[in-house]
């Protein structure tokens, strides 16, 4: 069993922007869902545990050791893939991936091969690797991403908003992939978007502006929200008296109309309908919280 524990972690940066604070963490075996908008955070912290960034206060330990004082020994068995991984070569998928098994210490020759013809199949990718990876579609990019993670059998996957631009089958196939893996090491799964943390991730976390603000098992959080959601169809010019009466955590367009969900211990009035919650709605929920909390 691997185990990752973040400890009072803070980030700032040269510049004054405090990217995290007090970021405390443990993670184990299996799926691992870091949810969070677009500048909460969530890759200062994947580049702190990668050890590409040194924290600013706080420590991080995988199985034991510092890694801000040992970082090859997460360097070792780590598989990353960024957000940007950057510009392809015009080599084909198996030969860039030999090259990347070899920068990754897979000396050996036989053994190599061997591996790199595994992780092309376990990707679905094997019928295209003679292809150059520049002129694959975005979600088998994304499937390369991973192949070139997994080499060297690393304990700790890092994968950082890797659905983004996908379309739905391309997302489903990545994360069904991404499931598989998860089963005997840690995968740090960051993205912005709900549905991919909600089927998958054992455990998540919330960050926004870089501060850890809710973290649990999915069905038990949701759990929290139980019989507290109410929906209604609404004008939308009616939308700032609305927000003004209520709690209203989310709004969204159906059929051209707008919905409101909102968060009441009580019916909010008669013409409400309670709803099911989802982890959406815990998120947005927490959201609003933060931000009461935060203009206070």
């Amino acid at each position: 069993m691997n185990t990752l524990t973040i400890n009072n972690l803070s980030k700032i940066y040269p510049n004054g922007v405090e990217a995290l604070q007090d970021i405390n963490l443990t993670i184990t075996n299996g799926m691992f869902g870091l949810l969070g908008a677009n500048g909460a955070g969530k890759s200062s912290l994947m580049r702190t545990i990668a050890a590409l960034q040194k924290p600013s206060e706080g420590t991080i330990e995988f199985n034991a050791t510092n890694i801000s004082t040992f970082p090859q020994e997460i360097r070792k068995h780590l598989g990353y893939l960024p957000q940007e991984f950057g510009v392809y070569p015009k080599i084909s998928a198996q030969k860039l991936l030999e090259h990347l098994a070899i920068l990754k210490g897979i000396i050996n020759k036989k053994e190599r091969k061997i591996q790199v013809e595994a992780l092309l199949q376990q990707t679905n990718l094997y019928q295209h690797r003679k292809k150059a990876v520049h002129t694959f579609s975005g979600g088998m990019k994304q499937r390369f991403g991973i192949a070139q993670a997994l080499l060297a059998n690393p304990q700790l996957i890092i994968v950082d908003e890797p659905t983004a631009g996908l379309d739905p089958e391309e997302r489903h196939r990545f994360l069904n992939l991404l499931s598989e893996i998860g089963q005997n090491v840690i995968v740090l799964l960051s993205t912005h978007i709900v549905e991919d943390v909600q089927e998958l991730c054992t455990q998540i976390a919330i960050l926004a502006e870089g501060k850890i603000i809710a973290k649990g098992h999915p069905p038990s959080l949701i759990q929290t929200l139980s019989d507290r959601v109410w929906s209604k169809i609404i004008p939308k010019e009616q939308l700032a008296e609305y927000t003004n009466k209520h709690q209203v955590i989310s709004t969204r367009l159906v059929a051209g109309e707008t919905q409101i969900r909102v968060l009441s211990d009580t019916l909010p009035s008669p013409d409400f309908k309670r709803v099911h919650a989802g982890l959406e709605d815990y998120y947005f929920a927490q959201m609003h919280h933060h931000h009461l909390l935060k203009n206070e």
